[in-house]
């Protein structure tokens, strides 16, 4: 029989997706009683892709839904905290510590890793297109570049990173937003004629959809950009421009040329879209011209994983780790004034205070328990929520002068 290559939610609360070293050493320690030994371990990661400078976490709740239940606390950053490798001081940075017996979790390395390494690494790719798209609309439209199955994780990070709207349907529904898209080449393709693709779009969809007519199937995009004006009139809220690789040229002054014809016959209010192939150099190449917004596929959809690792840190509470990781339990402290991060020892029936070395303020605790003995204590926020802690760090960051 065929069927999808997919795990189910039950496999992966079972262990089931797990490196089988893992069920391996848990069997090892079970048989000579060292299973219930309690550790403290840490996730880090060394660097971020594309060279970036800071990341947006995510993957958070999946961790919290996977973890829960068994005899263990954990101690995460909250989902969507923008955070960097190391502290101002060169110190590695914990995003999250698991304290428990080792042999109640160790399976479940492998999953822990892979919800956060990939949500993160598409939060953080999105995050960086909208710091650096200033106020142009983001549309996510990636589910075709990557298997269906995680169509709703994919949005999801992009979404609370920033992006304005998201074209799957299923996303749209989890994210409890409306779906946002234009239309497709094919519908015009077989109406055969731009203006009848576009009227009938415009008769039988739904009024609270807006009017946006693809403008690159059979014509130059600055002569079927004045066929949809006048073809829908005020009716028409914008174009959009798929120009493919071979035919796009110097893209910026195809969007300007289409601008001013638009502009100097009255459309001035229909606004344009470009999509096909958009990356995060292209937003930035783009940023002063006069494209509204931007539909982005492939390159959020395929952003690159942050190499998340989980170490053990601490062993039956005495520091200890493995060469190149830096042992004993830790904290990290963010300044909300100026965004220093500090990584601390911790003892964590106390709650330090610490001062910002560089401008005094009091810094904040990053690492909160969220699980303590398997029971979740702190509800998971909304998305919508988590989207607009995120666009409030872009902007203090923006504020402070920070770049990519």
């Amino acid at each position: 029989m065929v069927e999808f290559y997919i795990a189910d939610s039950n496999d992966i609360k079972k262990g089931r997706t797990t490196d089988i070293y893992f069920m391996r050493t848990v069997e090892v320690l079970k048989k000579d009683g060292k299973d219930k030994v309690h550790v403290d371990m840490e996730i880090t990661t060394n660097k971020l892709p594309y060279g970036f400078s800071w990341g947006i976490l995510a993957g958070v709740n999946e961790v919290i839904a996977l973890l829960k239940d068994h005899k263990l606390d954990l101690y995460i950053m909250r989902e969507g905290t923008l955070f960097k490798p190391r502290d101002d001081y060169g110190v590695r940075m914990p995003i999250g510590i698991i304290s428990g017996p080792y042999g109640e979790f160790a399976i479940y390395e492998t999953p822990l890793l892979g919800l956060l390494c990939q949500a993160s690494g598409v939060a953080t790719y999105s995050a960086h297109i909208r710091f650096n798209a200033s106020d142009k609309v983001l549309l996510s439209f990636g589910a075709r570049r990557m298997h269906p199955a995680i169509t709703p994780l994919i949005d999801y990070a992009a979404y609370i990173a920033g992006f304005d709207g998201i074209s799957a349907v299923i996303s749209a529904e989890k994210l409890g937003v409306k779906p946002t898209g234009t239309m497709p080449h094919a519908l015009i393709i077989i109406y055969g004629d731009q203006k009848k693709a576009w009227k009938a779009f415009d008769k039988y969809v739904n009024e609270d959809v807006p009017r946006i007519a693809l403008i690159d199937t059979f014509s130059d995009e600055k002569t079927e950009a004045l066929l949809a004006a006048e073809a829908l009139g005020s009716r028409l809220y914008g174009v959009r421009l798929d120009t493919p690789g071979s035919r796009r040229g110097d893209i910026g002054e195809v969007i300007r040329e289409v601008r001013w014809e638009l502009d100097i016959r009255g459309y001035k209010n229909v606004k344009i879209f470009l999509s096909g192939g958009v990356d995060l150099d292209e937003v930035k190449r783009l940023r002063d011209a006069p494209v509204d917004g931007f539909g982005i596929g492939t390159s959020v959809s395929n952003a690159r994983t942050i190499d998340f690792a989980l170490d053990i840190v601490a062993k039956e509470g005495k520091p200890i780790a493995k060469r190149g990781k830096y042992s004993g339990i830790k904290n990290v402290y963010r300044c909300p004034r100026c965004y220093s991060f500090k990584v601390v020892t911790w003892d964590k029936a106390t709650d330090k205070k610490i001062k910002c070395d560089k401008c005094g303020s009091d810094m904040e605790r990053l690492l909160i328990k969220v699980i303590e003995d398997g029971k979740i204590i702190i509800k998971p926020p909304k998305p919508s929520e988590t989207r607009e802690y995120v666009l409030k760090q872009l902007e203090d960051i923006r504020r402070l002068g920070w770049s990519d």
